[in-house]
């Protein structure tokens, strides 16, 4: 079958490490367009395996970087926003918007797609009025602006959809604020990402800002008890008080939620607000079946079962999470790193012979502790062993470790394997250093699962972080004194 009419032109994705680019780079791969992805992390979207696509790392707050990643581009998809980076991310997202829209212009781009979120007309919230004046912004420039505005999506790894999961399936009972009555029309991802694939070809959807929502209007309390029942949860008992006013609400939701602190908080100062969308423009534009939030919740569960194998820790894979719809998408984590003037070969000997009868070379007493426990409630702790005392290949097992992956002298991705709530994942990064050495880092990322998964992390996250630094520091340093004598070259395979 031909590709559709404008399938020739190159799209951007900018942003495509991100929620939503991560899922349209292969919805556009899939309707025949030509794509290039960029991010600031090219390991970042090296690490997705998309076939055919062009990774051109770039950052808007760079401007130099924006040339190589808009040249030939036809529809440039602006994603990105900076509210991971905190209190001042509004000024941030302005400044690379203008970047954007000036580089976008010397380039020859036809349209830029924006994806915004609904608007308020009493905003007050840095994070609305934010997304907001970004397209503003980008308006102003000579290129023209589809700016496609939605409120909450429906989705694996939305931010919005994830603190009301982690909400409900780690509190039985919560005391909220009053927000949890507001109301607002939440989008399934499918659709929405059938509007940001097909509007850029429409030439009256220049220049438009566009509401897009699904069929109903819901409070968050609606929602939450909607999700409930769709993963065959108890509902939670919801008590709503006036005191606890959204600014309260982000510092104790840090707890819950695994959603990144600095976007959980944005999200919830927005939720003052009432939110309302008039998308008949948009239908009328692009007609599709809307999806309503109860099939929105099965469409986000049936995606994230349809997961592909990894080979490393990524972020909310299904494949982490033990195929667990109640395990966080987001995973908590912690990290211990050092640097060695041995170079990445000689660290990694030590990362890929880890466990069996090598241990874990610091504070192996605590590591002992931990496989007894597991071993006394039927888990697998005791089984120590590996295939073989150097090599290591995906699917090994290392003691109770599986191996999810290893990449030699770069990474070795170890999934947990003993009894706890939740499911987590030992990562070892190796890096080499500008002056010759390596970084290696340490990180336990960990998918709770409810209340006791919660508990379970915060009581071990303190001794997570001191080893991990004490284990670094060991490997560096035995890979610093065995660089000295000769190893015989060992295969990884």
């Amino acid at each position: 079958m031909p590709a559709p009419e404008g399938a020739r032109g190159l799209c951007l994705v900018f942003g495509a490490s991100g929620y939503i680019g991560s899922h349209l780079v292969p919805r556009l791969l899939d309707e025949g367009r030509r794509v290039r992805a960029s991010s600031r992390s090219r390991e970042a979207l090296e690490a997705r395996g998309w076939p055919a696509v062009e990774i051109v790392p770039a950052d808007a707050l760079a401007p130099e970087t924006l040339p190589e990643a808009l040249q030939g581009v036809e529809v440039a998809y602006y994603l990105v926003h900076s509210m991971a980076a905190g209190r001042d991310f509004g000024r941030l997202d302005l400044e690379a918007a203008r970047n954007f829209a000036d580089a976008a212009a010397q380039a020859g781009v036809r349209r830029i797609v924006y994806l915004g979120g609904l608007v308020p007309d009493d905003a007050v919230s840095e994070h609305i009025v934010s997304r907001r004046d970004t397209g503003e912004v980008l308006r102003r420039g000579s290129v023209p602006v589809t700016e496609i505005r939605a409120g909450i999506i429906v989705g694996p790894g939305s931010a919005a959809f994830e603190v009301m999961r982690d909400l409900v399936y780690h509190l039985p009972v919560m005391v909220t604020p009053r927000w949890v009555r507001a109301k607002s029309p939440p989008i399934a991802l499918e659709n929405l990402l059938v509007y940001l694939v097909r509007l850029p070809w429409v030439d009256e959807a220049a220049s438009l800002s566009l509401d897009t929502a699904g069929p109903e209007t819901l409070t968050y309390t609606q929602m939450m008890y909607i999700l409930a029942d769709a993963a065959g949860k108890r509902r939670p008992w919801i008590i709503p008080v006036p005191v606890l006013t959204p600014g309260l609400s982000a510092h104790w939701l840090r707890f819950i939620t695994s959603v990144p602190t600095n976007v959980a908080r944005a999200l919830i100062e927005g939720l003052r607000h009432d939110f309302f969308a008039d998308d008949a423009e948009a239908r009328r534009l692009v007609p599709q079946r809307l999806l309503g939030f109860r099939e929105a919740v099965d469409a986000a569960f049936a995606l994230e079962r349809s997961g592909e194998p990894i080979t490393r820790w990524t972020e909310g894979a299904f494949a982490v999470r033990n195929q667990r719809i109640d395990y966080a998408y987001y995973a908590k984590r912690a990290s211990g790193t050092s640097e060695t003037r041995a170079d990445p070969a000689a660290v990694w000997r030590l990362v890929s012979a880890i466990g069996g009868d090598n241990r874990y070379y610091y504070l192996d007493t605590l590591w002992s502790i931990r496989e007894w426990m597991d071993w006394a409630v039927g888990g697998p702790g005791l089984k120590r062993g590996r295939r073989h005392p150097q090599q290591v290949r995906t699917g090994d097992r290392i003691d109770h470790w599986k191996v999810l992956g290893a990449e030699p002298e770069k990474r070795l991705s170890l999934a947990f394997g003993m009894r706890a709530p939740g499911a987590g994942v030992m990562e070892f990064d190796l890096a080499p250093l500008p002056d010759g050495g390596t970084r290696l880092t340490a990180t336990a990322y960990w998918h709770p699962a409810g209340v006791w998964g919660l508990l379970y992390w915060y009581s071990l996250e303190p001794i997570h972080r001191f080893v991990f630094k004490g284990l670094t520091r060991e490997i560096c340093r035995r890979a610093e004194r065995d660089q000295r004598r000769p190893h015989p070259t060992e295969s990884s395979t």
